[in-house]
Order: structure tokens, then sequence, then C-alpha cells
């Protein structure tokens, strides 16, 4: 039996996580995935608001300090794009809030993959991350 894997999928908003691995998440049987977005909505919407996380460095932190399950591994993707395709993709979604670069800028998790996602349709995404995973032996 092959090794558990822990996916963890970053980047900033609009670059496309939820859509990516909804997608991703039905290629592979006996899997499970947490949308992190869904667990920290604020409305009005403000990078300065303090009830916001700080990052998805602090969630990932916090979710393998919690995890007891032994032998597993880690397997940290980072999606990016350019700032006009983030500002295509916010209008896109119909958002009245203002497009935020904020976490677009942010230096990707130390030891992430970073998949730029321009030009790119959803299932090539998910192929090249597959690659990545199916690929992956252990990091951690």
């Amino acid at each position: 039996m092959s090794k558990q894997k822990l996916i963890m999928v970053a980047g900033s908003p609009c670059v496309g996580k939820t859509t990516v691995t909804q997608k991703l998440f039905t290629s592979y049987e006996n899997s499970a995935y947490f949308d992190g977005d869904w667990a920290w909505c604020v409305n009005p919407f403000s990078v300065d608001d303090p009830r916001l996380r700080n990052g998805d460095k602090t969630i990932r932190e916090a979710i393998l300090k919690d995890i007891t399950a032994k032998d597993y591994s880690v397997i940290g993707i980072t999606l990016t794009c350019s700032e006009e395709t983030l500002r295509e993709r916010h209008k896109k979604r119909g958002d009245a809030n203002e497009c935020s670069l904020f976490w677009l800028h942010l230096k990707p998790h130390e030891g992430d993959y970073v998949i730029n996602t321009d030009n790119k349709s959803v299932q090539q995404i998910v192929d090249e991350m597959k690659v990545i995973i199916d690929s992956e032996g252990c990091k951690r």
C-alpha cells in the first residue's frame, strides 16, 4: 500500500484554488478536502480585518500540528498567476470588492511546488498537479 499524501494548495484569492482542487479531488479515490476559504469568510472584506487569518502559512502549521496519523507525506503546491489574470478572474467572479494583489506577492511556503496558472485550463493545471503528486515520494 502506498503512503497517504496530504496535498496542501495555497495561493491568492481568485487564483483558482477551489476550482482546481474540486477537479483534482474527483481524480483520486478515497480522498477528502477542506477549503480554507470557506472557513474564513469575512463581510465586508478588508485585507486589514483582524478576523482574517495570517495567511496560509499559519493555517498550514495549525493543521499539521493537529494531525495524529502516522506515515504520510505532505505535498505543498502554490498556485500563482499574473496580476492581469488575477484581475480578470476577480472580475469574472462578480465580486464587488476591490481585487487585492496582497496575497499574490507573498513568498510561497518553503518547499512548495509553484504552478503558474496563466493561460491554462483547469484540466491542464490538475494534470500538472497530478504529475507532482503521483511522482512525489516523501517530503517530510
